[in-house]
């Protein structure tokens, strides 16, 4: 991601990011990012049975993928997030490209 492109985010508030991928549903961060994004396809992250009960997780972590998300949600910035749990800035700006490239309309 360019330096641009990581400003843009930071300028973002929670309910910017909120609106931009939840838009005017209803749906929680934690059940729209979960049931809607092929995880699968994000290199930052994993899923194994047995750890933390099978949930998306940042790679070699136990943090969930969805507390990034809910607690931007909650109005917390992205340096807060990574003061408060084990996960770099790189790993946030990892998933949330992720999010917003799986958000990405074909032309």
């Amino acid at each position: 991601m360019n330096q641009d492109c990581v400003d843009l985010l930071r300028a973002f508030s929670a309910a910017d990011v909120r609106y931009l991928v939840v838009g005017a549903s209803n749906l929680s961060w934690k059940d729209w990012n979960m049931a809607l994004l092929d995880w699968s396809q994000c290199p930052a992250v994993e899923s194994v049975p047995g750890k933390v009960s099978g949930a998306w997780v940042f790679k070699n972590t136990r943090t969930p993928v969805a507390i990034v998300f809910e607690n931007l949600e909650d109005g917390m910035s992205i340096d807060e997030v990574v003061e408060q749990f084990s996960v770099t800035p790189d790993q946030i700006r990892a998933v949330l490209e992720f999010a917003a490239r799986s958000l990405d309309v074909p032309a």
